[in-house]
């Protein structure tokens, strides 16, 4: 009995403390208020024979700690009445009495009395974009002058007290309106500006919540550990070029790892067999507008595992952190195994949002054409008459992107009608060769028609693209072609090896360390190139936005591939030696994060989710990095500069 009173006690006092950090507060008012029904259930929580399970209650509290008692974007119709305070930037005012606040969360418009001459004047010269503090009562608009069009748009706030707390200079680089954006290299520049705009906000507030939900998934629903690794590390052969960082050691340099690909094997050999990781990495390369030298990537590895297990987590993250605001996905996504990919839409990240898919027409035409080239496939591409926008310059468009494939053929023409079109294709085919193509791919009136001959994997390549670009041309004169919404799409089964620059040299597909598939093992020294991997990348509305592998973990067949790869295997012999000390068989995946999130939010450049981005040529046009160093550094690093 003395026991449980003094477990009683305690339990009070503990519960106590717990309370005090599990109140649900609400600062609006700079009020607290104290949700009953969960401290009823909490009461006598933590006697030995009672259940100790804490609900937590989630509450985003975006004014807590701050001198404002609500933001711009959060007042309502039911706040009418209440005393708030404002901070924010000085985005409007007209009459010297309405003025628009706006800070990252939204906009208010706040009314000055007419009698407030003080207030009026301070607002009338107040630049664009200062930042004040005002403090007054929430009042409902005028039936007439609500903006339905505004979240906060059913009230306004007559303020009686403001505080200038920065003021803007007069003339900025650009001013803050979706209406009359400037260009993007001065955006660029003054990057502190553009990160004011609403889409900027919402963007990087949405990879916040979506990175936020990737780490609970991972480590409370799965088990995973975030692991942070080293930047600078060892350059290595083959892949992108990577940044060099030179050291105080003459003659030796860091390189900057293009991803934590090598790092999160040891892992695996270190029995840390759930790994993640949101990883910065780096590649000189040149800028494109789904590319950047630095960017973002979900990385993850498995120890025991196989390709279906890794797919199966990527599935089930993206159910976890998938943002509402989108349509749902499907439990597990689509599969196209690359030669299915590349035969049929010409590209290895497929857009399966619309159909028109190529058609092999090898069979019927090959032996009737009259140009012939090594290892020679035919593949055709057909639009229907109603989808005929080809006009003269988007044929010498396509004829320009041909010119590009040295050794395929490329016929493109529209059908006026079908006698004018057999007798045409005559001077390539036969007539009879010219009839059978007509029937069979269902060609009528006006229909467009892409022939494409030569080696397949450069004709596929050539076909692929004209299949976008025509789909894209279409959409811009108003046709609806896609499928709305969001499209997974894991393509796998890719080759180990492609050729390489040279004579009987090979390149990876993926990267040195992709395991080859089990059934294909055989092939390795007889036919390379019809090796398979176990490699798999996951595609979104045409757009490869993650790649992965099963990995080598055998320090022989490692050794034997890179052999093959003309790689010396001193140069990576700390993965050998791991791969031999007994490392489980293993696998993951890295999602481009920067990419994912740009075809979420249907921007046009990855460059809009990054809040700091580097130019279309590298560069940094915020602080003009990279810059030149002084000549006391370049001693300290024995670094020689030529200026070409």
């Amino acid at each position: 009995m003395i026991i449980k009173k003094v477990f009683r006690l305690f339990s009070l006092n503990k519960s106590i403390k717990l309370l005090n950090t599990n109140i649900y507060t609400r600062t609006l008012h700079n009020k607290i208020i104290l949700n009953e029904k969960n401290f009823k259930a909490k009461k006598g929580v933590y006697l030995i024979d009672e259940n100790d399970e804490i609900p937590q209650e989630m509450v985003k509290n975006y004014n807590k700690y701050t001198e404002r008692t609500c933001s711009c974007g959060e007042l309502r119709i039911e706040n009418v009445g209440e005393r708030v305070i404002l901070c924010g930037w000085v985005e409007y005012q007209r009459m010297k009495k309405f003025v628009v606040l706006r800070d990252g969360y939204g906009h208010t418009q706040i009314i000055i009395k007419d009698t407030a001459a003080d207030l009026q004047d301070l607002f009338e010269s107040l630049p664009y974009e200062s930042i004040v503090k005002v403090e007054g009562i929430v009042i409902k608009r005028p039936q007439d002058m609500i903006n339905k069009n505004q979240e906060t748009g059913e009230i306004e706030v007559l303020i009686d007290k403001a505080i200038i707390l920065n003021k803007s200079k007069d003339n900025l680089p650009f001013n803050i309106r979706e209406f009359q954006k400037a260009k993007e290299s001065l955006r660029m520049q003054y990057r502190y500006l553009d990160l004011r705009f609403h889409e900027m906000q919402r963007n990087l507030r949405v990879r916040s919540e979506i990175l936020m939900k990737m780490r609970e998934f991972l480590i409370n629903k799965v088990g995973f550990v975030e692991i942070e690794t080293p930047t600078l590390f060892k350059a290595t052969p083959g892949g992108a070029q990577e940044f060099v960082v030179p050291t105080r050691f003459p003659g030796q340099f860091y390189s900057l790892v293009q991803s934590p690909q090598q790092f999160k094997q040891m892992l695996m050999a270190g029995a840390v067999d759930r790994y993640f990781q949101v990883a910065r990495c780096y590649r000189d390369e040149g800028s494109r507008p789904d590319r950047q030298p630095e960017f973002t990537q979900l990385d993850l590895e498995m120890s025991f595992t196989d390709s279906e297990g890794v797919m199966s987590v990527i599935e089930d993250l993206f159910q976890h952190c998938w943002p509402n605001f989108l349509s749902t996905l499907p439990r597990a996504f689509r599969r196209i195994t690359y030669k299915d990919a590349m035969e049929r839409f010409g590209t290895d990240k497929p857009d399966i949002r619309f159909g028109y898919e190529l058609k092999n027409c090898t069979e019927v035409l090959n032996a009737n054409i009259k140009y012939r080239s090594p290892n020679m496939h035919s593949f055709c591409l057909v639009f229907p008459g109603q989808l005929n926008i080809f006009t003269k310059s988007q044929k010498e468009k396509f004829a320009d992107l041909a010119k590009g494939y040295r050794d395929v053929k490329f016929v493109q023409n529209k059908v006026a009608n079908k006698d004018e079109w057999i007798e045409k294709m005559s001077n390539l085919l036969s007539t009879e060769v010219a009839t059978t193509f007509y029937n069979r791919y269902f060609l009528d009136d006006e229909s467009v028609v892409f022939l494409v001959y030569g080696p397949k994997k450069a004709a596929v390549s050539l076909l692929g693209k004209i299949r976008l670009d025509y789909v894209n041309a279409l959409e811009e004169k108003g046709h609806k072609i896609r499928k709305q919404g969001m499209h997974m799409l894991w393509v796998y089964d890719f080759p180990l090896f492609e050729e390489g620059e040279t004579e009987n040299s090979l390149n990876c597909v993926h990267h040195p360390f992709t395991a080859p598939h089990p059934e294909d093992i055989d092939l390795l020294q007889t036919n390379p190139l019809e090796v398979r991997s176990l490699a798999y990348d996951l595609v979104l509305n045409g757009n490869e936005i993650g790649g992965g592998s099963i990995r080598i973990h055998n320090s022989q067949l490692q050794q034997d591939i890179f052999t093959m790869l003309n790689i010396n295997p001193d140069s990576l012999k700390h993965i050998i030696e791991m791969l031999g000390s007994g490392c489980p068989p293993h696998g993951g995946i890295a999602l481009g994060l920067d990419r994912f999130l740009a075809t979420i939010l249907n921007v046009t450049s990855i460059r809009d989710v990054i809040a700091f981005p580097k130019t279309f040529e590298g560069r940094d046009p915020l602080s003009g990095a990279p810059s030149s160093i002084s000549d006391e550094d370049k001693r300290i690093y024995h670094i020689k500069s030529i200026d070409n």
